[in-house]
């Protein structure tokens, strides 16, 4: 449970921050024991799609139409236009009821049959930014022209995935406390504690997300993306996703391989391995993107850890430690601990623009005993006081959804399951096991990814559709972007992604940070030329760090 948007596309309004922090930053959403272990499990296997015929997710009746009108959140710009749209709660029986999906669209700024130099308008470019559990239309609302090369041909379109903002979020009943853990509360110190508040909290996610909670999961928002699709009128599916979007291109690919247009999938998802050895893939990742940037501060006039690399990663491990065993109290009487410093670096190495805020934050934590800088970056936050007037539609979003519906998706992806009547002993012996393994992968990052191989327990087996996922025959060519120093989709993702569809041309991008797209002008020459004029040349294409 590693994915997420690019940071440096999302950017929300300061009320909704606990809510950005979990959905932007995978430290932030990572499961671990006493945080987020048991945040939204889901009552009943997701889905496994069964062949189409006529490669639709419809049921053969008309297709379905959107109305356009203003958008209800005050943030959006005023050109951005939203709509709602019915999709079925279950694709294969639409007989259960359906599910409200919320789309905005911003309609290209080239318009009519001329535009500029004769240009064409394109269409609608779909985009998801990540998660599961981070909504895209308050995404894109938030920043509308990140893509505004791609919006002079393109109606650029985005949709709260099912159960995420707008479209029927789900929920475990609201945020814990401050201080109190997710799973277990304050006395949730063993191993049989945690795995009974395990089963609580999965009464309690059942209780307050509703009817649409057992139909949360990829292979059904990628069914909705072929409604989607018909909605808009296109005959094919032109679609940009990043980091977890990527899984969910990567599906619609292999479920309505005729309906895919020109697909770029940025920050690759893995498509095959199981939680657990995602867990530790990820560890490793952010541990080369930990071990980057402590290079780069090496190289820095004043670096609070020196130049040795060494002794700097030493130095930031006794940190992790230290704020552990004694928290430091920032404003408000926040608490700060060793893993919120963990989280806070973890979000801060999604793009190397925060690379100088992380280094003046480590320095003042280290020099000064203040954990403000961190605090920017990602720790916990003193809660805004109450603000009822002139309400936006975002704000009645459940402060847990991200979190929630991260693990609610995360689970229905997965087929695999422990033994479910395994005594809390065996269950503690299992992570006992794994801890060394975590450790070498990531002294820092280990311990908060080890905790992964409890998310979905006792839990309904998830699909397997996407582990089968091989070669799914008649999609289109698709292109692929991986960034080597990437701490939440590690490049060797996108190598493994690339065999597993079959055929993709992968852009390898040299520099660090999640996703490409934004950090590079030259993986955004590529993705842009792509899109616009559909041509792609076959092999392996690279992008230089820093270009």
């Amino acid at each position: 449970m590693h994915r997420s948007r690019p940071r440096s596309i999302a950017r929300s309004r300061s009320r909704s921050r606990s809510r950005r922090r979990i959905a932007a930053g995978f430290c932030a959403t990572t499961l671990l024991l006493g945080g987020s272990l048991a945040a939204g499990p889901s009552p009943s296997p997701s889905p496994t799609p069964k062949p189409s015929t006529s490669e639709s997710a419809g049921d053969g009746a008309t297709a379905p139409r959107l109305r356009w009108g203003d958008c209800p959140e005050k943030s959006a710009p005023p050109e951005m236009r939203c709509a709602t749209l019915s999709v079925p709660l279950d694709h294969d029986a639409p007989g259960k009821g359906s599910v409200k999906l919320a789309l905005a669209k911003l309609p290209a700024t080239e318009t009519g049959s001329g535009g500029s130099g004769g240009r064409k308008p394109l269409g609608s470019l779909l985009l998801n930014f990540g998660g599961p559990g981070a909504p895209a239309v308050s995404t894109l609302a938030a920043d509308p022209n990140a893509f505004s090369e791609l919006n002079k041909r393109y109606d650029l379109v985005a949709f709260d995935p099912r159960g995420v903002g707008l479209s029927e979020p789900v929920s475990c009943g609201g945020a814990p406390e401050a201080g109190e853990s997710a799973s277990g509360g304050a006395g949730a110190d063993t191993a049989a504690a945690e795995l009974a508040a395990l089963r609580a909290e999965a009464r309690r996610c059942a209780k307050a997300s509703g009817p649409v909670l057992p139909y949360i999961g990829t292979v059904s928002v990628a069914r909705d993306m072929d409604v989607i699709r018909e909605a808009l009128g296109e005959k094919k599916l032109d679609f940009l996703g990043f980091s977890y979007g990527t899984r969910l291109g990567a599906v619609y690919a292999a479920l309505f391989p005729r309906n895919t247009g020109r697909m770029v999938l940025d920050g690759v998802d893995t498509l095959g391995e199981p939680l657990t050895e995602q867990a530790l893939r990820s560890a490793v990742g952010q541990q080369r993107a930990l071990d980057n940037f402590l290079a780069w501060c090496a190289r820095q006039k004043g670096c609070v850890y020196g130049t040795n690399t060494r002794t700097a990663k030493e130095k930031v491990e006794a940190l992790v430690t230290r704020l552990d065993a004694e928290p430091l109290v920032g404003e408000g009487g926040v608490r700060f601990t060793g893993q919120d410093v963990t989280e806070a670096i973890g979000n801060a190495l999604y793009s190397q623009r925060l690379w100088p805020p992380l280094a003046k934050a480590l320095a003042l934590v280290e020099r000064d005993g203040d954990p403000v800088g961190l605090m920017q970056l990602g720790g916990p936050t003193e809660p805004p006081p109450p603000d009822t007037a002139d309400e936006d539609p975002a704000d009645k979003v459940p402060a847990d959804n991200a979190q929630a519906a991260l693990v609610a998706v995360s689970c229905a992806d997965d087929p695999d399951r422990g033994d479910a009547k395994a005594s809390p002993a065996a269950v503690e012996r299992e992570i006992e096991e794994l801890q060394p393994v975590f450790l070498a992968a990531s002294p820092i990052f280990g311990p908060r990814q080890l905790m992964t191989v409890l998310s979905c327990y006792g839990r309904p087996a998830g699909t397997d559709y996407i582990r089968k996922i091989d070669r799914p025959a008649g999609i289109p060519r698709i292109l692929l972007v991986g960034t080597r120093g990437d701490p939440a989709t590690p490049y060797e993702w996108t190598e493994e992604t690339a065999k597993r569809l079959g055929n993709t041309v992968v852009l390898d991008y040299k520099g660090d940070g999640h996703t490409g797209y934004v950090a590079s002008p030259c993986v955004r020459g590529y993705v842009d030329h792509f899109l616009v004029d559909g041509r792609l040349p076959p092999g392996t294409r690279a992008c230089p760090a820093g270009e």
